[in-house]
């Protein structure tokens, strides 16, 4: 009988629902933070300035610290087959995510601008651990499992540069960008 059973009339899967909405919430209020914090309020010169001119006034640029915080989001993570019995098949041995979870960063886009100190806190509601990794600014951060880690790095080119979770199961899944604008694009 339980194997007919509807799973939306299910409590267990109510509550999972209820968790996710919650996360949901979460993520977004951390995204607005990060945004306020990393753009409009993250301002504190490291002193070096960047000067041009243009066919008005020469206009400076001085680089700024900005703070942005990440969150690690479970989107189909192996504890999940428990409750949907379809996701079994695909966590098992010759599975689509044998060996694997899909993990997300949240946001999963990131601008700055050239120059600028980035201070970026990662934070792990989840069990597993995970790392926030730039190859190409040779950065990156560990953050265990329901943990925040915080890392500092200076952008020294511009560019689109992809940050992911080095952890195997990971990788193929959670990454995202850090996109850093010319000076000249700040205004």
């Amino acid at each position: 009988m339980a194997a007919n059973m509807n799973p939306e009339r299910d409590p267990l899967f109510r509550a999972l629902i209820v968790t996710m909405a919650i996360a949901v919430v979460v993520v977004l209020a951390f995204d607005a933070i990060s945004h306020q914090t990393g753009v409009a309020a993250g301002a504190t010169g490291s002193g070096a300035q960047v000067t041009r001119n243009t066919a008005s006034a020469p206009v400076t640029y001085r680089p700024q610290t900005r703070s942005l915080v990440v969150t690690a989001v479970p989107m189909l993570v192996h504890e999940q087959a428990g409750f949907f019995d379809y996701l079994k098949g695909d966590f098992a041995k010759g599975g689509l995510l044998q060996d694997k979870e899909v993990w997300a960063f949240s946001p999963n886009t990131l601008t700055v601008y050239q120059g600028d100190t980035v201070n970026v806190t990662v934070f792990n509601p989840g069990d597993d651990p995970h790392t926030f990794t730039i190859a190409e600014m040779n950065f990156s951060i560990s953050v265990e499992g329901g943990s925040q880690t915080t890392g500092s790095f200076v952008v020294p080119k511009t560019g689109a540069f992809k940050f992911f979770c080095a952890v195997p199961e990971h990788m193929p899944y959670m990454w995202g960008s850090l996109v850093v604008l010319p000076d000249s694009a700040a205004s």
